[in-house]
């Protein structure tokens, strides 16, 4: 599968470890750099901001979507190749999921998680057939992926549906990963349960 936008979800902070908005940035650079569009919230602050800086800055694609809330606080960027303004939380994420191919979450709090399970959820229900993944800088995601295996052994989350989510430290890994990914269907699920 050929990635043209993937969808990065992350954390709105600044007051986080230097680590986390350089490996935001990083990112950036690097899909961009493989003529991959980013796909974000629109964010100007955090980790959000970095994303949107490091791919800008060698020429990518950027597409933002925030909230008309978030904006009026001007805490959205305008110098992005694409600005959707929406009316809510909602149709932000409606409108992130529909404008890419794969979804990626970087370290972020409450709504990058949010965010992060509910894509994930969209594609063990089939509601779309695209992949998920998580960039494990600074080992961040380590408790998260525990917790995940522990859904799976107390059977929560199905065998078939445990790597839904792919988990790696290194980005170039995790993008070939997510362009190899094969997905179950909704039928392999019901004859499966």
């Amino acid at each position: 599968m050929r990635l043209s936008r993937v969808c990065v979800y992350c954390g709105s902070s600044n007051a986080v470890h230097p680590e986390y908005l350089q490996a935001a940035s990083a990112f950036g650079r690097l899909l961009a750099s493989r003529g991959i569009g980013v796909v974000y919230g629109g964010g100007a602050v955090g980790s959000m901001n970095a994303v949107a800086e490091g791919a800008l800055a060698v020429g990518g694609e950027v597409i933002g979507v925030i909230p008309r809330k978030l904006m009026n606080l001007e805490l959205g960027r305008n110098d992005l190749t694409e600005l959707h303004v929406v009316e809510g939380m909602h149709a932000r994420k409606t409108l992130m999921a529909e404008l890419s191919d794969a979804f990626v979450a970087l370290p972020g709090g409450y709504g990058t998680l949010e965010e992060l399970f509910e894509v994930t959820t969209w594609t063990q229900l089939n509601y779309h057939k695209k992949p998920v993944g998580l960039l494990n800088v600074r080992s961040y995601f380590d408790h998260l992926v525990a917790f995940l295996d522990r859904c799976a052994e107390d059977g929560f989350i199905r065998a078939l549906h445990r790597p839904l989510i792919s988990v790696h430290d290194d980005p170039a890994a995790l993008l070939a990963h997510l362009e190899g990914a094969e997905l179950p269907d909704l039928k392999q699920w019901i004859d499966n349960p």
